[in-house]
């Protein structure tokens, strides 16, 4: 694989994505946190009866993964909500579900970086990361894979960075799923083992 280019560091000026105000995506993220937290406590209500729709709260954990994490910098608690699932259905099926959902959802930020947009929270982190990928591409697809596997506010940072230095949409994608599933197989499961040591207490 040849190296890839080295990218001048984008101007200092934030420039928000076209047609969206702040005001809109900060209302949209409210909107979004307050339904899935109204979901996680209606879950855990009718736990019983949601357990007899089971293979639609693989198509839910799905949805909603792509719909957290698809969010630009601002973080939205999908993890949660995979903790939650994990504790009603299969937690293999819900984290590969969730985990596929929420690469697909970080793919926001890697159409951010390729647009060329600086949409950046983290300009440092982000020059650093830009710094090392360029001198290291063969290693790049691990740095997607780690970043994706452990939770940080900085994911969205990184596929702006991927999107900037042209790694393949595939590519990028294929390390956000192995990530993404790893790190939702260990909270589903912790939701299972939680709600199952919490029915034996006596």
């Amino acid at each position: 694989m040849s190296d890839l280019p080295a990218l001048p560091y984008q101007s200092e000026k934030r420039t928000d994505l076209p047609g969206r105000s702040k005001e809109k995506v900060s209302a949209w993220t409210i909107l979004l946190i307050v339904a899935i937290i109204t979901l996680m406590v209606l879950l855990f209500v009718y736990r019983e009866q949601v357990q007899k729709l089971e293979k639609f709260g693989y198509l839910g954990s799905f949805l909603i993964s792509i719909a957290a994490n698809a969010t630009i910098i601002i973080p939205v608690p999908g993890l949660a909500i995979t903790t939650t699932m994990g504790a009603i259905f299969n937690p293999l099926g819900v984290a590969i579900a969730s985990g596929l959902g929420a690469a697909i959802g970080e793919l926001t930020g890697y159409a951010v970086g390729k647009s060329g947009s600086n949409f950046v929270s983290d300009k440092n982190f982000y020059q650093r990361l830009l710094d090392w990928m360029t001198k290291h591409p063969k290693r790049a697809f691990w740095i997607i894979v780690l970043m994706a596997f452990i939770p940080n506010p900085l994911m969205d940072v990184t596929g702006m960075a991927c999107g900037a230095l042209g790694i393949p949409a595939w590519k990028y994608l294929l390390g956000c799923s192995i990530g993404k599933t790893l790190k939702m197989l260990v909270f589903a499961y912790a939701g299972h083992y939680s709600w199952r040591l919490f029915n034996s207490q006596p």
